[in-house]
């Protein structure tokens, strides 16, 4: 195989309560904010070796969002990150791969690429942190 999966690297929810839904992640399961980017209404919380991100996304209570829930991506972390060699690899199964773009991930900006998987899942399969230094 040309890359392998190592481990979850970060979930992103879409959440109608920004607020309300970080205080219940710190006081039910201890994480805590590292990460605030205000513009896309955007937190990061740090789940341990993991992210979990949390996004604000307006949907009506009870009805699915645009993309069938309030999952936005479930990112892998993979080793080697080499993007035409996962392009090769999904290719064959129905997949396009996207461009390969840094993004900040669990440890921090790396090479990151997105697909959909048979049921139009969004997928981040994420590479090494560039360095400590790029957070």
């Amino acid at each position: 195989m040309s890359f392998h999966v190592e481990r979850i690297d970060h979930v992103v929810l879409r959440v109608r309560n920004l607020d309300g839904m970080v205080r219940f992640y710190e006081q039910a399961l201890g994480f805590r904010v590292e990460r605030t980017i205000d513009s896309l209404k955007l937190v990061q919380m740090r789940a341990g070796a993991s992210m979990l991100d949390l996004i604000e996304h307006d949907r009506p209570p009870g009805l699915p969002n645009d993309a069938g829930g309030n999952m936005d991506h479930l990112a892998f972390r993979v080793e080697p990150f080499d993007r035409d060699a996962i392009a090769a690899r999904l290719l064959p199964l129905g997949a396009t791969v996207g461009e390969a773009v840094q993004r900040y991930g669990a440890e921090g900006t790396g090479p990151s690429v997105y697909f959909h998987d048979p049921e139009g899942n969004q997928i981040e399969l994420k590479g090494p942190a560039e360095h400590a230094a790029s957070q």
